[in-house]
Formats: structure tokens, C-alpha cells, sequence
């Protein structure tokens, strides 16, 4: 039998099992409810609902990006936040929170200032940094956080 991951499809949330040796061959895969492709290079915007589901059952790792439409040093990272998903994928899920929308999240992880980043994995926070970032810092930074 395949050994095979869980992963949350970026445009309906539904959760679908996906072999890992073709995740690791670059197969980026279809969503079997909707169809949309589970991996399109670009972050996914998650609210309370869907978070659970890419962050909380999802086997892949999760990097959020916690920002505020008012915020300039998250207008400034946006871009580099974009670049870096084109970069992880698939081997790591981007996703940004609103946290003028999602409040009760940034309060649920202690969210004090923007930009924040949480990697998270099978539900946990595993590594967290504040402050602006470019793309290859990022990369960087979320690659050594899951080789601790």
C-alpha cells in the first residue's frame, strides 16, 4: 500500500489523499471533490473554517502568514510571500489570515504584531517570526525551522 498524505484542497477545503511519492515527484495533483489543482504556487487566504482543515488535518506543514490590509510592512511582504509559495510548494502549504477578519485566531495564537509568521504541522505551532521578510529569507527560514 501507498503511503499517502492528507492535503486540504485550496479552493473547497476538502480533504484528499494524495500518494507521497508522487507529491515528491513534483505530481502537485487534483482536488477529488472540486477538481481545482491542489497546488497553484500562490498562498491560500484561510478564515477560522479552513484553517482547521489546512493547519489542523492537513499532513503538509503550514506557513501563515498573519497580516492587516492597513498594515505597510505586510503590503511590502506580500509579493515576497507570493514568490516564496511558488518556491515551497508542494512540500509546504502558504496560507495568509486576515487578522482584521479572523480576530479570534490572531488572538488564539497570540498574535501582537504584523507580519507574523507561524509554521505550523499536524495542528502545532512549530516556529513563529515577526517583521517583514523577502522570499529567499522566508524560504530560508521555514526550510531550517523543519529541519529542527
Amino acid at each position: 500500500m501507498t503511503d499517502a498524505l492528507l492535503l486540504a484542497c485550496p479552493r473547497c477545503n476538502t480533504l484528499n489523499r494524495f500518494p507521497r511519492e508522487r507529491l515528491a515527484a513534483g505530481n502537485k495533483g487534483k482536488c477529488g471533490q472540486c477538481g481545482s489543482p491542489l497546488f497553484d504556487g500562490h498562498p491560500v487566504a484561510l478564515d477560522g473554517r479552513s484553517f482547521e482543515a489546512h493547519a489542523g488535518k492537513s499532513d503538509l506543514p503550514v506557513l501563515v502568514d498573519f497580516w492587516a490590509p492597513w498594515c505597510g510592512p505586510c503590503k511590502a511582504m506580500a509579493p515576497q510571500f507570493e514568490r516564496a509559495a511558488a518556491r515551497l510548494e508542494p512540500a509546504v502549504r502558504l496560507a495568509k489570515i486576515n487578522t482584521d477578519e479572523e480576530q479570534e485566531l490572531a488572538q488564539r495564537f497570540g498574535i501582537q504584531g504584523i507580519p507574523t509568521m507561524i509554521l505550523f504541522h499536524h495542528g502545532k505551532p512549530i516556529a513563529r517570526q515577526s517583521g517583514a521578510m523577502d522570499a529567499s529569507a522566508i524560504e530560508r527560514w521555514t526550510r531550517d525551522a523543519l529541519a529542527r
